[in-house]
């Protein structure tokens, strides 16, 4: 089943969240018919998780830390994620990666223990432009994938991946469907290597720059997925248009 997730990044109040959630819901119809999946900020996910409930829409989070407690000061855990009902975890954004620093080292570690505490993963990867420029997609993106899943390759069922080719991120400019079809193919390439025991249920998802106008255009490729949706997640009709958009 592909999967629509929506990113709201750092928006919305707990007030505002509720509100979305409210309105959002109404134009949600036969939901088990795709996976759709909100992944508010944290100070939103407790509300947002018993609003959601019942409705067969899925909660997420945008970051984790990868032990379970200890000193690490205005982190969250997994397992307090898990009790707000949180099912998936957005890991290795690249806003994560650029803005904050993070390394291909801990990201691998979120994922690992996302694994390991029974929540799936949902692993950005993408090319920033000078890589596009060079010539390097392939392999900052297959480089990003194997130190991602250095030690968990047998678990490749049990995560998604995102392409989000990074100067397409908030640009309005998303990559064409054909450059993004070329890159999942390319992801799943690199899958059947690392894992060739896997059953292909690793979902490789869409996003840039996707909007209610060219979320079809990405959606009628078998390829590609699901979607990773920003911004455009933020307006609840909006992202109602892109989930019903196939």
């Amino acid at each position: 089943m592909r999967l629509i997730a929506a990113n709201w990044k750092m928006h919305k109040t707990v007030s505002e969240t509720q509100d979305y959630i409210k309105r959002f819901l109404k134009f949600v119809e036969h939901p088990e018919s795709r996976e759709i999946l909100l992944c508010p900020p944290f100070t939103s996910l407790y509300v947002a998780g018993q609003l959601l409930e019942g409705s067969g829409v899925k909660l997420g989070a945008q970051n984790c830390h990868y032990e379970k407690q200890g000193a690490f000061t205005g982190e969250v855990s997994i397992p307090m994620l898990k009790e707000l009902g949180c099912e998936y975890v957005i890991v290795g954004h690249s806003e994560r990666r650029h803005i904050f620093g993070e390394s291909d080292e801990l990201i691998n570690k979120k994922v690992v223990a996302c694994l390991e505490e029974g929540i799936r993963p949902i692993l950005c990867v993408g090319e920033k432009l000078e890589d596009r420029e060079a010539g390097m997609t392939f392999k900052v993106v297959e480089a990003q994938v194997r130190l991602a899943l250095s030690g968990v390759e047998e678990h490749t069922d049990s995560i998604d991946i995102a392409y989000e080719p990074v100067w397409a991120i908030g640009t309005g400019v998303p990559a064409t469907p054909e450059d993004a079809v070329a890159v999942h193919r390319f992801i799943k390439e690199v899958l059947k290597d690392i894992n060739p025991k896997a059953r292909g249920k690793t979902r490789i998802l869409y996003g840039g720059s996707v909007k209610p106008h060219n979320a079809p255009e990405f959606m009628k490729h078998s390829e590609i997925e699901g979607l990773l949706v920003g911004g455009a997640s933020l307006d609840p009709e909006a992202f109602a248009q892109i989930v019903y958009s196939f």
